[in-house]
């Protein structure tokens, strides 16, 4: 694939992976359609490398979703490569989570995911090609204790994306997931929705102690640079091939691997015992 004047669509652009995606996307000479929920406030950092398109788009919003496909039309006459980035997690206990929160996490994580692709791939079929890269998380493919509701959203778009393939790949249409360990970026902070926790203490007591104890020191902990994580996209999109997953971080690949060759219960008790104590 040609670098030259071709169309980079990228959601939640304003920090982290989404930032350092558009940035790379950029400085390789591709026009960038960086998408934030609050463009005016947020990423001074593309502002001064240059970038001009930073873009309103919530991805619950479906109108803010079609006024940002057509502009990027309107302006480029293509988008070549959408990134699905938007998304936060939901931290805490199943039983303490309400209703709305639940559907909030989906609603951002999957639906909106959805939405967003739904909106570009006319776009894509009009053209005969695209690559829809979405970026999940290995926690798509293995559970963690307190992200249950996370982990279920990123579960389904590693299903629904691998389900995608098989109807797009006769319309030259590729599909690829990413697969991020830990990252150095803010998500455990404003990344992430703790869970109102304080009316089950005394049941999860212990768990909550232990997790918040791993939690607060997460954004301090060892792991990938988020540039890490733009470079696997730059290359999905980029590589030309059918392969489908690029799991990013050392961690991560020792998660998959270790779930892949350990029995269930044993693999449980290790991954518990590593993120909790």
């Amino acid at each position: 694939m040609s670098d030259e004047r071709r169309t980079a669509f990228i959601t939640g652009a304003s920090s982290g992976i989404g930032l350092q995606a558009a940035a790379y996307f950029f400085e390789r000479g591709w026009n960038v359609v960086a998408t934030m929920r609050d463009p005016d406030k947020r990423c001074t950092s593309l502002h001064d490398k240059g970038l001009p398109d930073l873009v309103h788009l919530d991805v619950t919003d479906v109108q803010s979703i079609h006024a940002a496909v057509h502009y990027a039309v309107e302006k480029h006459g293509t988008i070549d490569v959408l990134v699905n980035n938007a998304g936060y997690a939901l931290y805490g206990p199943f039983e303490a989570t309400t209703q709305e929160q639940i559907a909030r996490q989906f609603s951002t994580n999957l639906f909106g995911l959805m939405e967003v692709t739904r909106e570009v791939l006319p776009v894509f079929r009009r053209q005969g090609s695209g690559v829809v890269v979405n970026i999940a998380s290995m926690g798509g493919r293995t559970g963690f204790p307190l992200y249950s509701v996370y982990n279920s959203s990123k579960w389904a778009v590693e299903g629904w994306t691998e389900a995608l393939q098989y109807e797009l790949d006769p319309l030259r249409i590729r599909v690829k997931l990413i697969e991020p360990g830990v990252i150095k970026t803010d998500f455990y902070g404003r990344s992430m929705e703790p869970v109102d926790c304080r009316a089950f203490e005394r049941e999860y007591g212990d768990i909550l102690r232990r997790g918040r104890k791993s939690r607060d020191g997460g954004d301090d902990r060892p792991g990938t640079d988020a540039r890490a994580v733009a470079k696997a996209v730059y290359r999905a999109a980029t590589d030309g091939g059918p392969r489908l997953r690029y799991t990013v971080g050392n961690d991560a690949r020792l998660v998959l691997v270790l779930r892949h060759l350990l029995p269930g219960r044993l693999f449980h008790r290790v991954l518990g015992r590593v993120l909790l104590d």
